[in-house]
């Protein structure tokens, strides 16, 4: 049997350089990273991989030295305005850094639309040997894997696919027999975390402990047995955790990484 694949998200330690990113991850023993490519907010402190030569260079240096290999690159949003042409560039630097997989972002009210430039995203994409996965966020105009999963079968792309959040399916209140009868070639890879507490009845809630406030796997209260289950065996795994008050503490990237991927080996280990 294969190793799984765990990779290490840009958002658990975003703070950290991507070369940083690459070094802290073969530390902690990953196998792969994700690489932000585009920053999700106007406020986030952002590393313009896409514009920065010098800073590409630097980066697949890391990765050739480390041996560390990229998953995924983040996170392109479909807009009402989305020219899908312009996303050229970054599925070039995507491809340059070998990745399969690219997270999108569902942000356009008119779900035809939305289905149509997810569509030719695939399209756009497929050269470059990515697949695009439209990752469902309650906030987002792909709320849940239900609606997810509707706009990737009607967009009807062999290389579309699903990303699964445990934090976004717990909070969507998405359902696991829904997901057992997603087809495995839907989804490639899904993102690990755990989500303590009540669901939130604030949307702006549930969004700052998406940004900010997630647990390792194994201290929340998701079923992350039942998510593990329904999904692929073997699913490659994108630890995506969040800890900004460990990191306000003065919790190293290295040791937040190094947690993340200690508490997810114990998971599986108990699966």
């Amino acid at each position: 049997m294969n190793e799984r694949i765990l990779s290490l998200a840009s958002l658990t330690v975003l703070e950290l350089s991507p070369p940083q990113m690459v070094e802290v991850a073969a530390r902690a023993g990953y196998s792969h990273v994700g690489l932000r490519l585009e920053p999700a907010t106007p406020e986030e402190y952002h590393f313009p991989l896409v514009a920065d030569s010098s800073l590409r260079r630097q980066t697949l240096a890391r990765l050739h030295d480390t041996g560390i290999r990229v998953l995924d690159v983040e996170i392109l949003r479909l807009k009402p305005q989305t020219v899908v042409a312009d996303f050229d560039q970054l599925l070039s630097v995507g491809a340059q850094f070998g990745a399969s997989e690219l997270l999108v972002a569902g942000n356009d009210p008119d779900e035809q639309r939305l289905t149509d430039n997810f569509a030719a995203l695939c399209d756009l994409a497929r050269p470059y040997g990515l697949h695009p996965h439209l990752e469902f966020m309650p906030w987002t105009d792909a709320r849940n894997l239900e609606q997810a999963l509707r706009i990737v079968e009607n967009a009807d792309r062999d290389n579309a696919a699903v990303l699964v959040d445990a934090f976004h399916f717990d909070r969507s209140a998405s359902r696991l027999e829904d997901l057992a009868c997603v087809p495995p070639s839907r989804l490639r890879y899904a993102q690990l975390c755990d989500v303590a507490g009540p669901r939130p009845t604030d949307m702006a809630e549930i969004l700052r402990q998406a940004r900010n406030e997630r647990r390792f796997p194994g201290e929340g209260d998701c079923d992350l047995f039942g998510l593990l289950k329904a999904l692929p065996t073997n699913i490659a795994l994108s630890l995506e955790i969040p800890t900004v008050k460990l990191l306000e503490q003065g919790v190293s990237g290295l040791q937040r990484a190094q947690m993340a991927i200690d508490k997810t080996r114990a998971l599986l280990a108990r699966l």
